[in-house]
């Protein structure tokens, strides 16, 4: 098999998570101009929508919608007791009975949005683009949102808002801005934490995500279009535990009719104790769709955000370390010089369990553990099933003989 290395392949690291049966199937993208706004983004219609990443890219002027899988906290007491305290520390609700009545029949969205408004963040990107021979390198600048959850400054916000970005800037509703260092990423939750150098902030308190109920009031706040930050809009929580896949990656996600838009990515959604129940990263579009936003359940997304503040990075997830490239046409198999479609080794990285194993560039994955395996997804998949130091079975095509290689799985640190 004859690699070249120009051509694009799919990256996969495989990491280790709860696997989740999808009960519905959401993709995107499309080629997609609309006034002043220039949607880019790849699209796969399941009944009648698309899933949308809803973070926003500029590009020499125009704003485009990125929308491919590469989207704060409240609670127990008042915030001007609680931050001054608390750096470092990520504040739990204990309880309904912060500034806003421990009633929610008597709270309004007032008082809430006057509670937490000040947790949420803008959030500016700078990312260095190749355009070729012709135009040369070229700086492309992103927007999302963010939520403080410490008092000296972590912030959270969505692993696709801040991939690839050479610069990050944080702006609070005070106008202050601040250039962020990147503690960690996720891309498997799509969560990324932040780190800017201030005290005293005004962190979200997190609620609990397992106790809400379909109906109950939601309140999205965040920077959509990349302008309008501070944008709040209201709704009611449409769907628990809504299991999805996003460009080949499953996800538990909370459903809501909040409108969000690119650009609240990473953006807080709150109940109406005014504490952080989820992070917003995504959104259903299409020609009949409304009211259909996701928002990664905060009960989740907390332990993800406490091992990028520990560690940089989620711990217990699996590695293999292989790059993938899937053929499935004659005009890539015959570039490659194979005979059969399926799923190849492009390479292995250097000391992982794929090379140590003994999987070589060019070998054509036929299966693991006994189950067929065609594309790097169902590879993915299938992988997430197994924890840190089991040992696992690939069976390989290589030079027209098959092989059974053992792989002991280590973790994935980076």
């Amino acid at each position: 098999m004859t690699m070249d290395p120009n051509e694009k392949i799919v990256d996969v690291e495989i990491e280790k998570e709860k696997v989740i049966s999808s009960s519905s199937e959401y993709t995107f993208n499309s080629d997609h101009n609309k006034g002043l706004y220039k949607t880019e983004f790849k699209e796969e219609k399941k009944g009648n929508g698309t899933l949308k990443k809803i973070g926003v890219t500029f590009l020499k002027g125009c704003l485009i919608v990125a929308l491919g899988f590469t989207s704060g906290f409240a609670g127990s007491y008042a915030y001007d007791k609680l931050y001054p305290t608390n750096n470092g520390v990520i504040i739990e609700s204990t309880g309904h009975n912060i500034e806003v009545s421990n009633d929610p029949n008597t709270n309004s969205i007032t008082k809430v949005v006057e509670v937490v408004k000040d947790s949420v963040v803008e959030i500016k990107t700078e990312s260095v683009v190749t355009g070729g021979f012709y135009y040369g390198d070229y700086v492309s600048e992103g927007a999302g949102s963010g939520v403080i959850i410490t008092a000296d400054g972590y912030i959270v916000t969505n692993n696709h808002v801040i991939d690839g970005a050479s610069k990050i800037t944080v702006t609070l509703t005070n106008t202050q801005s601040y250039e962020a260092t990147l503690i960690g990423k996720d891309a498997q939750t799509d969560l990324a934490l932040l780190k800017i150098e201030e005290s005293n902030l005004k962190p979200a308190i997190l609620g609990n995500s397992d106790e809400l109920k379909v109906g109950e009031i939601s309140i999205a706040i965040g920077n959509p279009l990349g302008n309008l930050g501070g944008t709040v809009t209201d709704g009611i929580i449409s769907a628990l535990s809504r299991e999805i896949t996003v460009d080949g990656q499953k996800m538990t996600l909370l459903q809501t009719n909040a409108a969000v838009n690119p650009g609240n990515s990473g953006g807080g959604l709150f109940n109406i104790y005014g504490e952080l129940i989820g992070v917003v990263n995504a959104k259903s579009g299409g020609d009949n769709v409304e009211g259909l936003g996701f928002a990664i359940p905060i009960n989740i997304a907390k332990k993800v955000i406490e091992d990028l503040m520990q560690n940089g990075y989620v711990t217990g997830r699996v590695k293999v370390g292989v790059n993938l490239l899937e053929i499935n046409d004659r005009q890539t198999a015959f570039r490659y010089g194979v005979n059969e479609y399926g799923l190849y080794i492009y390479a292995t990285e250097e000391d992982s369990p794929a090379s140590k194993a003994g999987l070589k560039s060019g070998d054509r994955i036929i299966s693991v553990e006994d189950e067929k395996i065609e594309t790097a997804e169902q590879l993915k998949n299938k992988i997430q099933e197994y924890e840190v130091g089991d040992v696992i079975t690939f069976k390989i095509e290589r030079n027209g003989k098959e092989h059974k290689i053992d792989v002991t799985l280590d973790e994935q640190k980076s």
